[in-house]
């Protein structure tokens, strides 16, 4: 899913690993953090979900900080098990593609998901936490004139297609197993042109303007209501099952207490898919913050 270029997530990767050995040299034993340290990926959906859990940490009465846009998965990952960062709402199934990428044939089972990630991530000192309803997969999406012009209803009918075709999409696209990589693999789809989108609004953008003829758009992408763009049906099941799930330091935990663990599980246990819509779109349309629509939610849902 979504992030920064490979170049500049390596930049970052390399300025964690700076500092943390600037902070070993000056203080070998470093002081305990005094909030609940929340952080999230560089794209809007999840800087507004990341609001939602660290307003529920709030409301037990916990101190909370939030950083956004800390990066890719490849910087936030270890940021996480380096006890940089306590808390990274994510999602399930790019979540254990990452933490177990050389499984062959991971299952497709929430609960057996679960659990892998769980064992995976508990051997480095992270807890998986409840799963919410909520999920957001990746999708692929044409214009509506495209898919009538073309007889276009799923991703396999591109195949003929694609070597005549140009994709849009995030730059870490042609390297992520759910994006360029597994539509080549699973669909094999081979596009003539592959141009980099710098966000999902400009994905529509491009796909309007003619400028892309396939982009990749989330499923809870809010403008797929109002622009006559759709998503292709993914006939071959290359997304994996992709529910929110909140990833914790077990020394967060430890500090903070139960308290922590049971205001998290209590926001998976409420959020929907139709809510990530809704907070999709008072983002990206209607210009909240995403700590605004955050702020939304837990009004509408009376907290």
């Amino acid at each position: 899913m979504r992030s920064r270029p490979a170049s500049l997530a390596a930049a970052l990767l390399l300025l964690l690993a700076v500092l943390s050995a600037c902070a070993d040299e000056a203080d070998p034993e470093p002081a305990a953090p005094e909030t609940v340290r929340f952080a999230s990926y560089d794209f809007a959906e999840n800087q507004t979900l990341t609001e939602v859990y660290a307003e529920a940490a709030r409301r037990a009465g916990l101190p909370v900080s939030v950083q956004h846009g800390v990066g890719p998965r490849e910087v936030v990952s270890p940021a996480l098990q380096q006890g940089v960062v306590d808390v990274v709402v994510d999602y399930l199934g790019t979540a254990l593609a990452f933490a177990r990428p050389s499984e062959t044939r991971p299952s497709r089972e929430p609960a057996e998901m679960h659990a892998d990630l769980s064992q995976t991530l508990g051997e480095r000192d992270v807890l998986v936490l409840d799963v919410a309803k909520a999920e957001d997969q990746n999708g692929f999406a044409v214009t509506t004139a495209f898919a009538a012009e073309n007889g276009l209803a799923r991703l396999s009918d591109l195949a003929d297609l694609a070597p005549r075709l140009t994709f849009g999409g995030p730059p870490e696209c042609p390297n992520r197993p759910f994006c360029l990589q597994g539509l080549e693999d699973t669909y094999g789809l081979d596009f003539g042109q592959v141009l980099t989108m710098p966000s999902r609004p400009a994905t529509v953008e491009a796909l309007l303007s003619g400028q892309i003829d396939v982009g990749l758009l989330e499923t809870t992408d809010a403008r797929l209501a109002v622009a006559p763009v759709q998503l292709l049906i993914d006939d071959r099941d290359l997304q994996p099952p992709e529910n929110v799930v909140p990833l914790v330091r077990a020394d967060a935990v430890d500090r903070w207490g139960e308290e922590l663990r049971t205001a998290l599980d209590e926001v998976s246990a409420r959020l929907t898919t139709n809510d990530l819509v809704n907070l999709n779109r008072l983002v990206e349309m209607d210009g909240l913050t995403p700590a605004e629509a955050a702020a939304r939610w837990w009004d509408g849902f009376g907290g």
